[in-house]
């Protein structure tokens, strides 16, 4: 949980950090510009690196030349490898598995869910329908991920969608 003096972050806090370094593992090229745009829109200082599917995003994250990114977005539908093949092999990976790892689905299936969390992802999030509920969502997971609260997933802050994020938080 975050702590009142964590909750007290707001968006001009999100302006102040350092840049973070993100992969997105998204095939959709829709959804990748989606993502992009809001993750601009939401003032998220940030350096995005864009894999197709979850045999490229393990290439990356094993690439000796790359530094490790501070999170990682898993689609969980993509080709040649699905997002829960790549993240099970991630969380297995004795040098891999400390980066957080962030669920994207448009399923809000408890199975699914259920899945991601046992393999290890940090966070499931509901892809949202709506360009100011994706900018809601992403400093929400930006706000808990700079707090520490995704290094040790709780279940019930586990799933992320556009219900029950409030404008708020």
């Amino acid at each position: 949980m975050t702590s009142p003096k964590n909750s007290a972050l707001t968006s001009d806090d999100l302006e102040e950090k350092e840049p973070v370094k993100i992969i997105l593992a998204e095939d959709d090229k829709d959804d990748k510009e989606f993502f992009l745009e809001a993750l601009d829109a939401a003032n998220i200082s940030s350096e995005v690196t864009t894999v197709e599917n979850g045999e490229q995003l393990l290439s990356t994250l094993r690439d000796p030349d790359e530094p490790n990114p501070d999170i990682v977005f898993i689609d969980i539908n993509m080709p040649v490898k699905g997002g829960k093949e790549a993240l099970a092999e991630i969380k297995s990976d004795q040098k891999l598995k400390d980066i957080p790892a962030v669920m994207l689905s448009t399923s809000s299936h408890p199975n699914d869910i259920e899945e991601t969390f046992s393999k290890g992802a940090n966070l499931y999030v509901q892809k949202p329908s709506s360009f100011t509920g994706f900018i809601l969502i992403l400093k929400k997971v930006f706000l808990l991920h700079w707090t520490k609260v995704l290094i040790n997933p709780v279940k019930n802050i586990f799933f992320v969608s556009e219900k029950n994020i409030s404008h708020k938080d």
